[in-house]
């Protein structure tokens, strides 16, 4: 059975974001990331992928991350209805990948309101970063935290990506996540 996790007027509210992360078992990253490869195309064929990352330093190893853009919840739900039936995707990407990880986790995040999501180019070095912040969200940190993201892109050797804050996960986590591009 798949249904929708949000219920009332929320669910049509807009475009979110659903950050996915795949700690995969050490000896098997690269048949992984092959898999992903070849078949990812049997995901984007549901919905837009919007970067999909490895991690090589500066925390756990042999991570994958990736972010999913919806419309809204009832988007959602119609994505995750339709693979379930989809049994090229499960069968050739699906099933095959999760026998190749440890845990995954999921957030649902919003763009902060100051920020437009600028597309990531396919090559590069990105940064990941993500801060505990005071419950309340981006109207309690939002000022002083668009400052400081700005301050350090104003450098010159990064490009936003995106600040995203989390609005469902992991519980009593108020989690900003900026994304940056390296410029080499």
């Amino acid at each position: 059975v798949c249904s929708s996790f949000a219920t009332g007027p929320r669910q049509y509210d807009g475009t979110f974001y659903e950050f996915h992360t795949y700690y995969v078992k050490p000896s098997k990253m690269n048949e992984f990331l092959e898999n992903v490869k070849k078949n990812i195309h049997l995901r984007t064929a549901h919905s837009e992928l919007v970067g999909f990352w490895t991690v090589e330093f500066g925390g756990r190893m042999n991570k994958v991350f990736h972010i999913w853009k919806y419309d809204n919840f009832a988007h959602r739900t119609e994505v995750q209805k339709a693979l379930a039936k989809d049994k090229e995707w499960q069968e050739q990407f699906l099933i095959p990948n999760l026998a190749l990880t440890d845990k995954q986790e999921s957030e649902i995040t919003y763009l902060v309101p100051w920020c437009k999501l600028e597309k990531p180019p396919k090559d590069g070095v990105y940064e990941l970063a993500t801060f505990q912040m005071k419950p309340g969200g981006p109207a309690l940190w939002g000022d002083p935290f668009k400052r400081a993201v700005h301050a350090h892109v104003n450098q010159g050797y990064t490009k936003l990506v995106g600040v995203f804050h989390a609005e469902y996960g992991i519980l009593n986590r108020g989690t900003v996540v900026h994304l940056f591009y390296e410029i080499a």
